[in-house]
């Protein structure tokens, strides 16, 4: 009798426990993805805004750059890259957060018995998502407009494959952790749109790396942005292109330290920064 009793409970107690946070957090992604796609014009401005400025810029720009064996258009296709790939997490995620916290969405969510991680989770994927899709469009773009070759060995494609993903996930946890700056979600986009900015001028994303004075390449080396636009030359340009670094390679090994560095500091400033409140609900 006690036997059966405890199978009984062991039952009613697995049909109410609830799914794990990977689980949980796989299914808020996929609802975070529905979400960002019914908006239009998030979806447009998300995605056509580094691609009209590949074209601005490339076709302003488009004379071959001396010893470098390239076009400043081709230089322009991996940079704006990189800033896509910022773009759908830092800036996606910094701005979304911070306006989800105003209305106090994140406080509904903290009250439900759904594990915090699963939240965090959720926009991982859409990050993961989207950011996948904008570099395969400027991929796209940069193949058949500006001559882009694709990488015919394995060690590039290696190469880029860590880039995205340890870029990826630096940018997207530094968006959380600024979500918090705003004190309300209508500064959020000022907020978060300016320093990325001044990020994009003085990283090599609309000027080229070899005119950017040294003290400024110095401020932007602190940052994630530059090296995952000095990696994705690496990637998809020709070794001659090296030449215009600052430090005359890719540098592929300090590219992994530094964004490896940022994946770890980013966590810590999203533990100790993150909030579920605004600072004027308590």
């Amino acid at each position: 009798m006690t036997t059966t009793t405890a199978r009984v409970r062991t039952r009613e107690s697995g049909t109410q426990r609830l799914p794990a946070a990977w689980r949980l957090g796989f299914h808020r992604g996929a609802l975070e993805i529905k979400q960002f796609f019914r908006l239009r014009d998030q979806v447009v401005f998300t995605f056509a805004f580094p691609i009209v400025f590949l074209f601005l810029f490339a076709s302003i720009f488009s004379d071959d750059v001396t010893g470098a064996g390239v076009t400043a258009s081709q230089l322009y296709v991996p940079a704006m890259m990189a800033a896509g790939i910022m773009t759908t997490s830092f800036q996606s995620l910094g701005i979304s957060i911070a306006i989800e916290r105003d209305e106090k969405v994140l406080r509904r969510l903290r009250g439900t018995p759904m594990p915090p991680a699963a939240y965090f989770i959720g926009k991982i994927w859409l990050v993961l998502v989207t950011g996948f899709l904008e570099t395969v469009i400027l991929l796209a773009v940069g193949i058949t407009f500006y001559g882009v070759k694709l990488p015919s060995d394995a060690t590039r494609w290696l190469h880029f494959g860590w880039i995205f993903l340890l870029g990826l996930t630096a940018c997207a946890l530094l968006g959380i952790a600024i979500s918090s700056v705003p004190k309300t979600g209508r500064s959020a986009t000022s907020v978060v749109v300016l320093p990325f900015l001044v990020l994009q001028f003085i990283s090599g994303v609309y000027i080229s790396i070899d005119t950017i004075p040294d003290w400024m390449l110095g401020i932007s080396a602190v940052f994630p942005l530059k090296w995952m636009c000095q990696g994705l030359r690496g990637v998809f340009l020709p070794d001659s292109a090296q030449v215009l670094e600052q430090a005359g390679s890719w540098e592929f090994g300090r590219i992994a330290l530094v964004l490896g560095a940022w994946c770890i500091g980013g966590l810590l400033l999203c533990l100790l920064t993150f909030r579920w409140k605004n600072r004027r609900d308590g």
